[in-house]
C-alpha cells in the first residue's frame, strides 16, 4: 500500500502509505482522514458563520447530518452508476474506503436531501445553501488530498515542473480504462498532471473569494450560485486533463463532469444576472434566528410571525458581532413575550 511518488522536475520524492493508522486490526486510510478533516473544518466554519445567515446552529445540526450522510451515499452511487468497473455485491458498491466518490453526485445529494431536511427543521433553505456552498469548498479542497495518497484522479502527461510520477500512475495508465481526448498520446513512464492539486487550490481560492463576499451578497442563495459558477468553471477545464473521467457516452468521449459543470456555469450565470437585477436596489435583510428553546415554546402558540418586528432582522452587511448581539437580544425579547403569554396571571399581579 506504499507508493514512491516523485516530482522529477522539482527533485522531490515521497514514500506515501495509503494507511494512516490502524484500530483493532482495521486500517484507516488517508483518503478517509482527508475527507473527515474537510468535513470537520466545514462544520466549524458553518457554526461560526451561521448567525450571519439567520440560521440557528442547533437546528442546523440535523440538516448537516442528513446532508453529509446522503451526500456521501449519493456520491458513491453516482460513481458506481457511471464507472467502467463491475460491482458484484452491495458490499462492493458501498466500499468507499477504497476510493470512488463522485463529487457532483455528493453535491446533488447534499443539496436535495439537505433541502428536505431544512423544510423539516424549519431552517431557511437558501441561506443554508449559502453556508453549505462554502463548506463544500472546504471539504473538497481538503478531500482532494485523499486522491494524492491513493495516487488517483491525476491527468495526462505534462512537462511542467510539478509533473508527478509513481508506480501507481504507471500501472493505471497501462490499463484499459484510461480516458483521454482523441489525438492525445499517453506515456505511462512520464510525469502526469497532479489534477487533485489543481482542484484543491481552485477550491481554496474560491473559498477566499466567497468569504470576502459574505457582506456584499445581494439575495439569499447568492453565494450558492457563485459556488456553482466558480466550481463548475474550474472543474470543466480540470476534467479535460484527467485520465479517469466518468463517461456518459463513451463512444464520443462525453465526460459527465464536464457536461454537469457546463450546465452549472451557464445556469448559474443566467440566474445570477437575473436575480442581481431583481434585487439591485434592495439590500438583503437577514432575519435573526430563534434559538431552539424559543422555537419549541412557540410551537404551542401562534407561531413566529406573532413576534415579528423591526428588531428581528439586520442587513447582510452588518458585522458578525452585531449579529451575535442582536440575535441574543431578540431571543431574550421573544422569551419574555412567551413568558407573559404562558403565565398571564403574573402579568395581572405585576402590571407594567
Amino acid at each position: 500500500m506504499t507508493n514512491l511518488v516523485q516530482f522529477p522536475g522539482l527533485g522531490l520524492s515521497f514514500e506515501l502509505d495509503r494507511v494512516a493508522f490502524s484500530i483493532g486490526g482495521m486500517n484507516i486510510y488517508w483518503y478517509g482522514v482527508c475527507i473527515a478533516v474537510g468535513m470537520c473544518l466545514a462544520l466549524v466554519f458553518a457554526f461560526r458563520h451561521s448567525v450571519e445567515f439567520g440560521v440557528d446552529a442547533d437546528a442546523m445540526v440535523d440538516v448537516i447530518l442528513i446532508g453529509v450522510v446522503m451526500g456521501i451515499l449519493c456520491a458513491r452511487l453516482y460513481y458506481v452508476a457511471l464507472s467502467p468497473y463491475q460491482y458484484h455485491s452491495l458490499k462492493d458498491v458501498l466500499a468507499i474506503r477504497d476510493g470512488g466518490l463522485a463529487i457532483y453526485g455528493g453535491v446533488i445529494g447534499a443539496f436535495l436531501f439537505g433541502g428536505l431536511a431544512c423544510k423539516w427543521r424549519k431552517v431557511p433553505m437558501l441561506p443554508m445553501f449559502d453556508l453549505a456552498a462554502m463548506g463544500f469548498l472546504i471539504g473538497q479542497g481538503c478531500g482532494r488530498w485523499g486522491n494524492f495518497f491513493n495516487q488517483e484522479a491525476f491527468g495526462c502527461n505534462t512537462t511542467l515542473p510539478w509533473g508527478m510520477y509513481s508506480q501507481a500512475t504507471h500501472d493505471y495508465l497501462t490499463s484499459s480504462v484510461v480516458t483521454v481526448p482523441k489525438g492525445v498520446t499517453i506515456d505511462p513512464n512520464l510525469p502526469v498532471h497532479p489534477t487533485f492539486l489543481y482542484e484543491s487550490i481552485w477550491c481554496f481560492v474560491g473559498l477566499f473569494l466567497l468569504v470576502r463576499y459574505i457582506k456584499k451578497r445581494r439575495f439569499a442563495g447568492d453565494i450558492a450560485l457563485r459556488y456553482l459558477i466558480w466550481y463548475g468553471a474550474g472543474r470543466f477545464w480540470i476534467e479535460a486533463l484527467r485520465t479517469d473521467s466518468l463517461l456518459l457516452v463513451p463512444s464520443i468521449g462525453l465526460r459527465v463532469s464536464q457536461l454537469v459543470a457546463g450546465v452549472a456555469v451557464v445556469g448559474g450565470v443566467i440566474a445570477e444576472i437575473l436575480l442581481t437585477r431583481k434585487f439591485r436596489d434592495k439590500p438583503l435583510m437577514v432575519e435573526l434566528p430563534l434559538n431552539s428553546e424559543n422555537r419549541a415554546r412557540m410551537k404551542k402558540l401562534d407561531g413566529p410571525t406573532t413576534f415579528a418586528g423591526t428588531d428581528a432582522a439586520l442587513p447582510a452587511s452588518a458585522s458578525r458581532a452585531e449579529f451575535v448581539e442582536k440575535t441574543a437580544a431578540w431571543n431574550e425579547t421573544v422569551k419574555e413575550a412567551l413568558d407573559r403569554r404562558e403565565h398571564p396571571e403574573k402579568n395581572e399581579k405585576n402590571p407594567e
